[in-house]
């Protein structure tokens, strides 16, 4: 019974051969067969294609959201200017502002060649003052705590400024300019001028990411700390400027928000050689607030923009005027939606 079985399925053929003395080999039939084998092949994968192949819907909506943030991130190379002076400032219209923003920033000191230089330790400068001045004139003493003055830029008796960078940030809340660093003890202490003049002819590449409000704003870099007089914003690096400063600069990433697949960033890349004096570079950015959802339904909110650009020329503007790269951005008004989808579906096959 077992082996009727097994015969039968042996001698099973679905597709029972023809007898030999009833066909003829030819050369057309070769070819026809070839040519349908290969057709077959490209429809196969052509419909395979097809089931792969997805499709970008996208409609414009009115943006109602209120009251949110946004992350810029940048990376940008300026290969004239040194780390030691280019600062990184933020402010928008609803009066908020950032000046010499320092948390997730990551300045690396590059050569002409654009090689990063190994950063040194601080304290790196002129000689160690072992007793301080102290804010009442007399030098640090043995268990006494150290004040350091702010040489007149307190805003209480309390006040203590006990390193340059404090006495900066005191000169910049009066809105003074600090013009007399050589004769700021903490300054000379930690040898301000010498870490200046030690980055002269380097460049600096600056990384980072700001948070900031859903509003018209702008963030800029400039030589120098940001201080703010009579509505004109200064630098106050006064005592060290040079003639002019080469703003040439090199936008690695721009981005406003998320990165989501298709995105174009129109300044990734982008490149300008400073050719006159002291000047101003400007971006205008218009942001268009994005939703990116996959065809897995996984939502992404971001955002894309459209920029133009322009130079002043500082020569001719004002003398008062702060060189720099800045970029003004605004919101668009309208909220643009993007799904990707099967080609399948919108067909409704």
């Amino acid at each position: 019974m077992k082996n009727t079985v097994l015969s039968k399925l042996r001698n099973l053929d679905a597709y029972p051969k023809v007898n030999e003395d009833f066909f003829t080999r030819s050369l057309s039939g070769g070819i026809i067969t070839l040519v349908s084998s290969l057709a077959i092949l490209l429809l196969v994968f052509s419909e395979f294609r097809l089931y792969l192949h997805t499709v970008t819907e996208t409609k414009l909506l009115v943006d109602t959201s209120r009251g949110e943030t946004l992350r810029i991130n940048f990376d940008v190379t300026f290969p004239a200017i040194p780390c030691s002076i280019l600062s990184v400032d933020a402010m928008d219209i609803s009066g908020e502002q950032h000046l010499d923003i320092k948390h997730d920033i990551i300045k690396k000191r590059i050569n002409t060649n654009g090689d990063v230089i190994e950063s040194k330790p601080d304290g790196i400068g002129a000689p160690k003052i072992e007793k301080p001045l102290q804010r009442h004139g007399g030098r640090l003493e043995q268990n006494e705590t150290y004040c350091g003055s702010c040489f007149g830029a307190e805003q209480s008796d309390d006040d203590c400024c006990n390193s340059c960078e404090e006495v900066r940030d005191a000169y910049r809340r009066k809105g003074w300019a600090m013009t007399n660093a050589d004769l700021i003890d903490q300054c000379k202490r930690e040898g301000f001028f010498e870490r200046i003049k030690e980055q002269e002819g380097e460049g600096c590449n600056v990384q980072g990411s700001l948070e900031v409000n859903r509003v018209a704003g702008n963030f800029h870099f400039a030589p120098g700390k940001t201080f703010h007089q009579s509505n004109i914003f200064f630098d106050d690096l006064m005592s060290v400027h040079k003639d002019s400063y080469n703003i040439s600069h090199r936008i690695n990433r721009l981005a406003f928000g998320e990165y989501f697949p298709g995105v174009v960033n129109p300044l990734d890349g982008g490149h300008w050689t400073h050719e006159t004096s002291n000047g101003m570079y400007q971006y205008f950015i218009k942001v268009v607030p994005t939703i990116y959802t996959d065809i897995r339904g996984r939502t992404v909110n971001s955002n894309q923009y459209s920029v133009t650009e322009h130079f002043k020329d500082l020569e001719y503007i004002s003398p008062n005027s702060q060189p720099g790269v800045f970029f003004y951005y605004d919101f668009s008004p309208i909220k643009d939606p993007i799904r990707v989808q099967k080609l399948i579906h919108l067909n409704g096959d």
